[in-house]
């Protein structure tokens, strides 16, 4: 009996100690969120300045790769911007080969793939 109510305990505490985690971990999602927005924003912005031929894949695999590194929140936020972008440019576009290839090189930034493998020759260090 005695052994029994000390599992019964150690699993309680277990429980609670996953849970409170979890609710912990979700606080820091909205601030995830916001700053991998920003990194969206920051990828964007410099693929304007730059205007750099075939550079487009490499600011879509920075951004939502500096979007993702900084947690769930960012991730999240990465996807949805990507994909609303690429549905934006869909509507102008004629054929689906260059959204795929974006949205390719989208996902290989957002799991951690690195960038420089879309990076074209002579972009500027800088970005």
């Amino acid at each position: 009996m005695f052994s029994s109510v000390i599992m019964k305990l150690i699993l309680a505490v277990l429980v609670l100690v996953l849970v409170v985690e979890t609710q912990a971990q979700w606080r820091h999602y909205p601030g995830q969120a916001i700053g991998g927005a920003k990194d969206m924003w920051r990828a964007y912005q410099d693929m304007r300045k730059a205007n750099w031929k075939n550079s487009d894949k490499y600011f879509h695999a920075r951004g939502n790769y500096d979007a993702a590194r900084r947690g769930p929140g960012g991730r999240w936020a990465a996807k949805v911007i990507s994909d609303g972008r690429e549905a934006i440019q869909g509507l102008s576009r004629r054929g689906n080969s260059d959204a795929a290839a974006d949205q390719a090189a989208n996902r290989w930034g957002r799991n951690g793939g690195d960038p420089n493998r879309y990076r074209p020759k002579g972009l500027p260090k800088k970005y």
